[in-house]
């Protein structure tokens, strides 16, 4: 699949630094964005998040990387990061929609890798109706947006929880009923899936992008290419954004020194992981770490 002009590519708020930070989560119903645009979503791509759709009723035409899914009522629809997508609601759908970082897809299914594949290619998933699937699924959706609207104690857990019990349901759905994959595959989408599935693997204690390139059995100059067209910025762009999430994570929510947090992700050296951070963040990890702690935070 060729592109003569480039592909929309559209963040949550806005603003591609503020994206990449760590457990962005969002929900909306389907109604809020959909109706507006007169129930057509035109073809663009999010380069760093992966949406999870609950169709309740109406439907919807999906054309994800070319594959086109039908969604009628009481479905889940998967829209990975960086696939091209189209969507043609019909007039009145109601639902949810989530949009998720890949990084916090990651860190809810860290124990379990399907739960994460699952998430990495397009699929439709039809829900029996009277199913204690179905009832499951329209309650953690429901719960979702509950939990982000209000500041109760645990409401960070409380979405994590609500969230990962969603990919359970989508990995069973896909199990049940054979997700098959996508008669055509763009090149660039597929390569930058499996960029970010080795960085998964290797993030902590390689650096070198000419060790993904091999691993993945393509030149650098096409891993960088594939993730201009698809993620928005280059391949190295791409790791050090991966190892700039965890950084904050650590920084956040663990009791970790900037020295520990440094050797955890492959900086033996704490001035070569200050001058990393402070670069591409703005300050240093110790300053990062005390403002966040008198500032509210997403996802708390």
């Amino acid at each position: 699949m060729s592109h003569k002009t480039p592909i929309p590519s559209f963040y949550l708020y806005g603003d591609a630094q503020l994206d990449e930070d760590l457990d962005t989560i969002h929900v909306e119903p389907i109604r809020d964005r959909s109706q507006r645009n007169d129930w057509i979503i035109h073809p663009h791509v999010h380069p760093d998040h992966v949406q999870v759709l609950w169709i309740t009723e109406g439907g919807a035409r999906f054309t994800i990387e070319g594959q086109e899914l039908l969604a009628p009522p009481r479905s889940l629809v998967v829209q990975p990061a960086g696939a091209l997508h189209e969507i043609l609601f019909q007039p009145g759908t109601e639902g949810r929609v989530i949009t998720a970082a890949v990084t916090y897809v990651e860190a809810v299914a860290r124990d379990d890798p399907r739960l994460v594949a699952v998430t990495r290619h397009p699929g439709a998933y039809p829900v029996p109706e009277g199913s204690a699937n179905a009832a499951l699924v329209a309650q953690n959706f429901d719960q979702i947006l509950t939990e982000a609207r209000w500041e109760a104690p645990g409401r960070r857990m409380a979405i994590r929880g609500a969230f990962l019990s969603i990919l359970v349901a989508l990995f069973r759905l896909a199990e049940t009923l054979g997700a098959s994959e996508p008669a055509r595959r763009d090149r660039d989408f597929e390569l930058v899936t499996r960029y970010r599935a080795a960085l998964e693997d290797h993030f902590r204690d390689q650096k070198s992008l000419a060790f993904y390139a091999r691993e993945l059995g393509a030149s650098t100059q096409r891993l960088n290419a594939a993730c201009k067209a698809r993620a928005g910025r280059t391949a190295s762009e791409v790791l050090y954004d991966r190892i700039l999430v965890e950084a904050k994570r650590c920084l956040l929510y663990t009791e970790m020194t900037v020295a520990e947090i440094g050797h955890a992700i492959g900086y033996d050296d704490p001035a070569y992981f200050n001058r990393f951070f402070s670069q591409r963040v703005g300050r240093p990890p110790g300053t990062y770490r005390a403002e966040a702690a008198t500032t509210r935070r997403v996802g708390t």
